[in-house]
């Protein structure tokens, strides 16, 4: 049965036995820029969302070398060992020259792309603002319908993907590296400010002191932040991604913040706010592609263009027209 053949009940109705290939075609479905497939997914998703909300969802993102593709197959496979189910949602970066997606983690997580009771699934951006605007909230809505009760949410690449993703999740994890002085010149101050932990990662390869040395100048950062939460002190640990080596105790960490932070009513008012982003995301977007694709101001932007080109039009100006042509007074 192709897609434009199934129903919502099709949809739910595979999504809810938790089948592997249902729950790829609702993705595919929620993620569809068609208009032909938005009602049908937003119909699909009215049926699931009171079956989702049950999930930890966990952000992770990290300087570049810092191993998140193996450190996520080391986790995900400790917690489907406990008996989780985890669904692994990789943002990549579209192409700004094709448009196209590297979409390389199921080559890069091969064990745990193969468990039984973990799911990738790689998305692209589509080069919208953060990478991850648009679908990766409703894809977090079908995987938590499906039983998945950890939802991972890697970002891939640099810039506000991690700001977006911290802003759909209970918890954010920054991975880092030993050489603090490095690494923190090398990631903004404010993604930093979004962690609810920060772990070093690959302490096999350090020694002891150094490992001590790391987490003792990332301490000395956090404690110079705001802290997200009045009730949570942001811990940082080491790990492994390699051996697993202090996985354990990273997790209790998250299932930790998890508890103190439910016992507040600060998550249950994170994901309230979190929605109302949400909302405001999708009308953004929505009026962008409507601009877009207005045909008036199809016929006028070659010409706007050409002007911001030559410099015979200022951007403002060019900008105020497209407005005006699609209705919007720009005073």
């Amino acid at each position: 049965m192709t897609r434009a053949e199934l129903t919502v009940e099709d949809y739910v109705t595979g999504v809810r036995s938790g089948d592997r290939a249902a729950l790829g075609q609702a993705i595919t479905l929620v993620e569809s820029r068609a208009r032909r497939h938005r009602d049908l997914a937003q119909a699909m998703l009215l049926e699931l969302l009171p079956l989702s909300g049950k999930a930890h969802r966990v952000g992770i993102t990290g300087v570049p070398g810092v191993g998140k593709s193996t450190f996520i197959e080391s986790l995900g496979r400790m917690l489907t060992a406990k008996g989780h189910k985890v669904a692994v949602l990789a943002v990549d970066p579209s192409s700004t020259r094709s448009g196209g997606s590297i979409l390389g983690d199921k080559t890069r997580m091969e064990a745990l792309a193969t468990d039984p009771n973990a799911f990738i699934r790689p998305s692209p951006s589509g080069g919208r603002l953060g990478g991850v605007n648009r679908a990766t909230r409703e894809t977090m809505v079908v995987c938590e319908a499906a039983g998945f009760d950890v939802i991972l949410v890697e970002t891939v690449g640099a810039g506000q993907n991690e700001t977006v993703v911290a802003d759909m999740v209970d918890f954010f994890l920054v991975l880092m590296l030993a050489g603090a002085g490095d690494e923190l010149q090398g990631i903004k101050k404010g993604v930093l400010e979004l962690a609810d932990l920060i772990a070093v990662n690959k302490v096999d390869s350090l020694g002891v002191q150094a490992a001590h040395q790391a987490v003792h100048q990332y301490k000395n950062a956090v404690h110079i932040l705001q802290p997200p939460s009045p009730n949570w002190m942001v811990p940082v640990v080491t790990c492994s991604g390699l051996s697993g080596k202090g996985l354990d105790t990273l997790w209790q960490k998250v299932e930790e913040h998890w508890s103190t932070l439910s016992a507040t009513g600060e998550i249950a008012e994170k994901r309230r706010r979190q929605r109302v982003n949400w909302m405001w995301s999708m009308v953004e977007d929505r009026v962008l592609d409507a601009v877009r694709d207005h045909p008036e101001v199809k016929g006028r932007l070659p010409d706007l263009l050409k002007g911001v080109d030559d410099g015979s039009l200022t951007v403002t100006l060019a900008a105020t027209e497209i407005l005006e042509t699609f209705g919007v007074s720009a005073e």
